[in-house]
């Protein structure tokens, strides 16, 4: 069990410096979807109002040009797209005390096929995923055998 009290099934994942690493982010289409990502090109926008410590500690192990898969939640459950990390983690300007973090994001690439998260629980590859053990947290890692698993599934 970790510190947030979770049964780890797995070793949890290790970041490298200088290596491309891997994550998925939730939005709920409504808020913010991918298509307004789309729209907003490689200018980018702040991916902020993260609140949970969980997810806000991995926003601080981001990098620039780190890819993470963009997740429709609530209403669609869907991988839609790729966004980049054009900015890794800064205070988060709509954090008035100044505890969490923000990172820049922008339009990487669509998924051909989007992948539901229905998908995702019949493979049992990835089945293992934070998105199925942990289905409230927003951000979180992707290893690299995921990765390319999912963007197989999306057609990419």
């Amino acid at each position: 069990m970790n510190k947030f009290g979770f049964v780890l099934t797995r070793a949890p994942l290790k970041f490298k410096k200088n290596h491309m690493n891997y994550w998925l982010i939730k939005s709920e289409p409504s808020v913010w979807s991918f298509n307004d990502q789309k729209k907003i090109g490689s200018k980018g926008t702040v991916w902020d109002g993260v609140r949970n410590y969980q997810a806000a500690n991995y926003l601080k192990q981001m990098k620039s040009n780190d890819l993470c898969f963009f997740y429709h939640s609530n209403e669609d459950k869907k991988i839609i797209g790729i966004v980049k990390i054009i900015k890794p983690a800064f205070i988060d300007p709509t954090d008035q005390e100044r505890k969490f973090v923000a990172v820049k994001v922008a339009y990487y690439k669509d998924l051909t096929k989007p992948v539901s998260l229905a998908d995702i629980k019949e493979n049992k590859e990835i089945c293992h995923l934070p998105l199925i053990k942990q289905s409230r947290l927003s951000v979180m890692p992707i290893d690299s055998k995921s990765w390319k698993i999912i963007c197989k599934m999306g057609r990419i």
